[in-house]
């Protein structure tokens, strides 16, 4: 028989219960909008002794934090562009996750940059020289080895080991180099989120800013429609390509990356990611990634948006085609459209700028009228810096008492000593806590999509905030990337919210 589970209608009197706490006190801090940078001020704050509200109209990781290319890497490319401190910075918050933070979610990979006919001689020079100095920043954040790597030049022979999918025609060989890649974007900011609610920060989703003023914010619980306001010594506004809307001086032009998945055995043998050069572009990559599910995920175009900012963005048919013709050109055997399972797309907040969104840097920006802090720009390998800049310039404004940032040595929820005799995807994907999501898996078997279980989708129903079927399956699971993946987990998925998962 069943076990007895709690679906999203606890989940939501429980939330509803914080809303009436957090209404009728006044908190230090209110982070408005839970991606990375959001939750991670949330954990800044509350480390730091504070007492902390964060808030997010949808849910953690709605927005662009879940539609990353999975790369927490060292700023090689900004590098190129002259751009020493975001380097640095990158480098060394990456050396924060790999070493302390994060290491069950946070790994190296490999890559490979083919050494094709349409990549010359001056240019596998720069790229290599590029690689050294990349190395060299991971050496000055004191990342060791073991962690990541260093490049090295390989054979085309040993190249086709590592991606037998490429055109041996021409071919030289490739450079091989290492970067940090996280499994799951939005579980990371799960993890973020989940760590600040230990320290005491009050986390609740579906609960929109409307205004902020120099008293809090006015909002709206946007499960009940009803309106209050929060009270708060200093406000952070942390919506990243929605920043603008609740500051007003706030001026973004958000760029838009496309990434296709691939069906499984599109690629077969890819074991290494392959950075493919972008053809008239001296400094711009293709990422092909292969993903534990067998699918290929391959990205990144750089697209200005003019139009106003959707809440999910879609990934338009022009990309697509413009990702598959710059990987075609590397690959023996032509990837056609019929092979793309799915596509997302998701906006990155850079700040405005003359020139293209691809040459704008990613260096974040806080700004602050009075108590009301904005953090915007940046990127996902860095949040903990920019969370730990907007807190300090919050405690500053609003002259909070509180200790200093204590966020590079906190590890998040599941960076412990790592449990044997548990599956291996279960650990990668929640660390130390794998041997008790591993415990509901047994009592509740059922495999609701890509191999993840009634079990694990219970999980996040009973630890990590989860109400509904789309905070399942599009966030704490990723099985809704790909629609047919969606519609086959759905029975399962409302089974587990009603409380009532299958057991065999």
């Amino acid at each position: 028989m069943a076990e007895p589970a709690p679906g999203s209608s606890l989940n939501a009197r429980r939330r509803g219960l914080e809303l009436l706490r957090v209404a009728e006190e006044r908190v230090d801090v209110l982070v408005v909008g839970l991606g990375a940078t959001g939750a991670g001020a949330a954990l800044d704050a509350a480390s730091r002794g504070l007492r902390v509200a964060a808030i997010d109209a949808h849910d953690l990781a709605f927005g662009t934090s879940r539609w990353s290319s999975k790369l927490i890497h060292g700023g090689l490319r900004y590098l190129a562009r002259g751009q020493v401190g975001v380097a640095c910075e990158s480098a060394a918050e990456r050396g924060v996750l790999l070493r302390t933070t994060a290491p069950h979610l946070i790994k190296a990979h490999p890559y490979v940059l083919p050494l094709t006919p349409a990549v010359s001689r001056g240019q596998e020079l720069m790229a290599a020289a590029g690689y050294r100095l990349g190395d060299a920043l991971r050496a000055a954040a004191r990342t060791p080895r073991r962690l990541l790597p260093g490049p090295t030049r390989l054979t085309a022979a040993r190249a086709r080991t590592l991606a037998p999918v490429l055109d041996g025609g021409g071919l030289r060989g490739a450079l091989l180099s290492w970067d940090g890649r996280v499994l799951d974007d939005a579980r990371l900011v799960v993890a973020i989120a989940r760590t600040a609610a230990a320290h005491g920060a009050r986390v609740l989703t579906r609960c929109r800013a409307l205004r902020l003023t120099h008293e809090g914010a006015d909002v709206r619980d946007e499960l009940t429609g009803e309106e209050f306001a929060i009270r708060a010594g200093a406000v952070i506004n942390a919506t990243g390509v929605w920043a603008g809307t609740l500051d007003p001086l706030v001026r973004l032009r958000p760029s838009r990356g496309t990434h296709v998945v691939l069906s499984p055995g599109t690629l077969p043998g890819l074991i290494a990611g392959m950075h493919v050069p972008i053809p008239g572009e001296s400094n711009r990559f293709a990422v092909v990634l292969p993903q534990h599910d067998g699918r290929i995920h391959v990205g990144l175009t750089d697209e200005p948006v003019d139009e106003p900012v959707p809440d999910v963005p879609e990934a338009p048919e022009e990309d697509v085609r413009t990702l598959l013709e710059v990987l075609n050109g590397v690959l023996e055997a032509p990837v056609t459209r019929e092979a793309v399972a799915g596509a997302y797309a998701g906006l990155r907040p850079l700040l405005a700028a003359d020139g293209r969104t691809a040459d704008l840097s990613r260096r974040h920006a806080v700004m602050s009228e009075g108590n009301v802090v904005t953090v915007v720009g940046g990127k996902l390998t860095t949040y903990r810096r920019m969370a730990e800049d907007a807190v300090e310039r919050a405690v500053s404004a609003a002259r909070l008492p509180g200790r200093r940032s204590r966020t590079r040595k906190i590890p998040l929820v599941g960076a412990g000593p790592q449990p044997a005799g548990v599956p291996v995807r279960l650990a990668e994907r929640y660390g130390s806590e794998a041997e008790a999501v591993h415990e509901l898996v047994k009592a509740h078997p059922e495999e609701a999509g890509l191999g993840i279980t009634q079990g694990e989708l219970l999980w996040s129903v009973l630890h990590e905030g989860a109400l509904d079927e789309s905070d399942l399956l599009d966030r704490r699971t990723r099985i809704g990337l790909v629609e047919q993946d969606r519609e086959r987990a759905l029975a399962a998925t409302r089974d587990v919210l009603r409380g009532t998962p299958h057991v065999r």
